[in-house]
């Protein structure tokens, strides 16, 4: 396959026209590495650019514009860099590519700059944020020179432009892996895979599929793919693909592994090379099932970069848990208040059900993705005394779980749902904020919604 990329001097731009469609973290930081290289930038957005944006553009002087795209300006660029949020099948996107302008991702633009910097890239349906944060912590306290980047963090093209590091620890999502051409990591972790943004793979979960395999596309010997050996989903692409071409590091809960990590009782045993760890995952800062699955993930990465396990030990031990995602807020009466705002589907909340150990008052809702609730039946039937809805349409919860669950009720604020389910719970009960959907009909994104619930328990 030809290189779309070939005919452009990453290293000499000399003014070579260069747009970059999409104003937000990702786009901005795009702008700004292409201005300090010496391309001719000019960053377009369909809507409205937030002030922290604008003025970052107008700091480094890159030429903009909001709420339209200048056609004739952009068909005239030599590339595009284009956001992870804004879609393939968008009509100016679409127009680029019938033009021939190639589109990369900011994660590959970013790239074409790392020189002999490493990345470690971690995707997955769900559990990406916290590993990524896990294994940038383990560097970090591995004396590592690093930086958190990707969807967590400040974008990678920014943090390459104004700080570089030896290692960048990126959360990749399949919208950022769907434009790369040459993107390299050093070290691909693939969590898991199921159904989600199917909307943007024309409803084909194959396509999905692919996309997050793209992570280790461009790999070879010299690298290494860890992924999770229990994963139905992967373990079956894999069936179908070669992956020779890297070293796989699989982990595992139900079987030992001959080379990467699995459980052993209450164990994990880390069998890297000639390198051996065990150590208790009753140790492990997070816990759950599903974080029990991120930290071997993230143990694996940062043995393979050589860190020591006492360093290792010390900091899956300490590790501090991300605002939204199963963040303890507080406790009161003796009622416990975990924040999980950011499980946006179905498949996020299952996650967080199955690490639940007390009763539990779950609140859902918001704007439902085509939310099939049917997935998480048997973890309400076992865990969940009751359901307090939070959204503005509710209809499609009540109706999957009315005969589960024998308390529901409806609220239409952070406010009045903590409320009703602190009147829910007795003492020794968990108040569970995981609600299986975005957030747009009441607040502005799942941190503005997460930060309205801790706010409203620290009310009580």
């Amino acid at each position: 396959m030809m290189n779309i990329l070939s005919h452009i001097n990453f290293s000499s731009p000399n003014n070579l026209p260069l747009i970059i469609i999409g104003a937000g973290e990702s786009g901005v930081g795009a702008a700004i590495l292409a201005k300090q290289k010496g391309f001719n930038v000019f960053v377009s957005d369909a809507n409205a650019i937030s002030e922290k944006y604008k003025h970052e553009l107008y700091k480094y002087d890159i030429a903009f514009e909001e709420k339209q795209h200048s056609e004739d300006k952009i068909l005239q660029s030599a590339l595009v860099v284009k956001s992870p949020g804004i879609a393939n099948k968008t009509i100016i996107i679409q127009k680029i590519k019938q033009k021939g302008i190639p589109v990369i991702s900011e994660v590959e633009f970013a790239f074409q700059y790392c020189g002999e910097s490493k990345i470690i890239a971690i995707t997955g349906s769900n559990g990406k944020s916290t590993t990524t944060a896990l294994t940038y912590h383990i560097l970090n306290e591995g004396g590592f020179d690093a930086a958190l980047v990707g969807n967590i963090g400040i974008s990678f093209a920014k943090q390459v432009a104004l700080n570089s590091k030896q290692w960048y620890v990126a959360e990749i999502s399949s919208f950022q892996l769907d434009d790369i051409v040459n993107f390299k990591p050093h070290i691909a972790v693939l969590l898991n895979i199921t159904e989600d943004h199917l909307d943007r793979y024309d409803y084909n979960f194959q396509n999905y599929i692919s996309s997050k395999f793209r992570i280790i596309e461009n790999q070879n010997y010299e690298d290494y793919f860890i992924y999770c050996d229990d994963d139905p989903v992967i373990q079956q692409q894999l069936n179908n693909i070669s992956i020779t071409h890297t070293n796989p590091l699989p982990f595992s809960m139900k079987h030992e592994i001959k080379n990467g990590a699995y459980l052993k009782g209450d164990q994990m045993m880390l069998r890297i090379q000639e390198e051996r760890v065990s150590m208790s995952i009753y140790d492990f800062a997070l816990k759950g099932k599903h974080n029990t699955y991120n930290t071997m993930a993230a143990c694996i990465a940062a043995t393979t970069v050589g860190i020591r396990k006492e360093k290792i030990r010390e900091a899956v031990n300490d590790f501090q848990s991300l605002a939204h995602r199963m963040e303890y807020v507080a406790t009161v009466r003796g009622v416990d208040f975990i924040n999980d705002s950011k499980a946006t589907n179905v498949n996020s909340t299952w996650f967080a059900l199955e690490s639940m150990t007390k009763p539990t008052i779950l609140i859902l809702g918001g704007v439902d993705k085509g939310n099939d609730y049917s997935l998480i039946t048997d973890l309400v039937k076992e865990k969940v005394k009751a359901i307090v809805c939070m959204g503005t349409d509710n209809k499609k919860i009540i109706a999957a779980f009315k005969n589960i669950v024998p308390v529901i009720v409806e609220t239409a604020s952070a406010t009045d749902a903590v409320a009703q389910s602190f009147k829910l719970a007795a003492k020794g009960d968990v108040v569970l904020l995981s609600p299986a959907c975005a957030s747009f009909d009441l607040f502005k994104n799942f941190e503005d919604r997460g930060n309205q619930f801790k706010l409203a328990v620290k009310d009580l």
